[in-house]
């Protein structure tokens, strides 16, 4: 990466990294489908008007199977999912599961024509991940069908994450970044809108509550995938998906810190075996990737 993309990049990590702090103080009086389609909701609000003036919605229009895959798997699915799992998680141990997002996209990379080679060292890293999650569910984390109903939905989110980026890669290369990411947040919001008004608030929601939403639109959701989309052009979908070690340490430090979630020896040995087993499992997906379309 180059210094400009680094540093977006950053910005990025952290703008994903925060949402599950928000997610969890959005829950005290919204649903979890209201959360979700409240954020998308605003981002497309901010976008769709930006793209339209520059003149962009029309070209990217004649994608719209592309625009559609990606709201569905990068919006519509982990949005509502994750927002769902954290009603029985904490907002750390979220961040941490969705940290497997790197192993997953070298996984389904292939079905999306993406040439993947697995050397020893990755097919090491995809285990030493697998171990982690094991590591993670284990030591008394997690209890109670709820939780293990919600490890399911994160493991289905994730799935859809590591999916998005590989349409983007792969069908969406060279579209507007604003244009698509606006008609992804207006599909998807337009996709949610049954269920959201099905399960609305009966009372208006708290300062807090609809403060946390403004910053789930605003910064991590309409800014991130703005960030997202460039960075998946600049440095490929792999390493666009690199994301995923930093946003659970920032997710992990918040709800520890001010929602004095429990960290134990589970959560941090997993973490760690987690994020090495990504850092070696995906280690020169990036390149395979560029490669893949030349």
């Amino acid at each position: 990466m180059n210094l400009r993309t680094l540093l977006l990049f950053a910005v990025l990590c952290v703008c994903w990294g925060i949402p599950y702090f928000f997610i969890k103080l959005a829950l005290v009086d919204v649903s979890p489908v209201c959360v979700a389609w409240s954020r998308i909701t605003l981002g497309a609000l901010v976008l769709i008007p930006v793209a339209w003036h520059q003149g962009t919605l029309g070209p990217a229009l004649r994608h719209k199977g592309a625009i559609l895959a990606f709201a569905v798997t990068e919006l519509v699915i982990p949005f509502s999912l994750i927002a769902i799992a954290e009603g029985a998680l904490s907002s750390s141990l979220t961040g941490v599961l969705i940290a497997t997002l790197p192993l997953v996209v070298v996984v389904i990379a292939p079905l999306f024509g993406i040439r993947e080679s697995f050397s020893g060292r990755r097919i090491g890293g995809l285990l030493l991940g697998f171990i982690g999650v094991v590591v993670l569910l284990g030591f008394d984390t997690i209890g109670g069908t709820a939780q293990w109903l919600a490890v399911g939905a994160l493991g289905v989110a994730v799935i859809g994450y590591a999916a998005g980026p590989l349409v983007v890669q792969r069908y969406l290369k060279g579209v507007d970044e604003i244009s698509s990411v606006a008609l992804s947040l207006g599909t998807a919001s337009v996709l949610l809108l049954p269920f959201a008004i099905v399960t609305r608030p009966t009372a208006m929601p708290s300062a807090l509550s609809m403060g946390s939403i403004a910053v789930l639109g605003f910064i991590s959701t309409a800014a991130a995938l703005l960030l997202y989309f460039y960075v998946i052009h600049a440095a490929g979908a792999a390493r666009a998906s690199v994301v995923a070690y930093i946003s659970p340490a920032i997710a992990t430090v918040l709800g520890v810190m001010v929602l004095h979630e429990h960290f134990g020896v589970g959560i941090a040995l997993g973490l760690a075996l987690i994020l090495l087993g990504s850092g070696l499992g995906s280690s020169g997906a990036a390149k395979q990737a560029a490669l893949a379309h030349d």
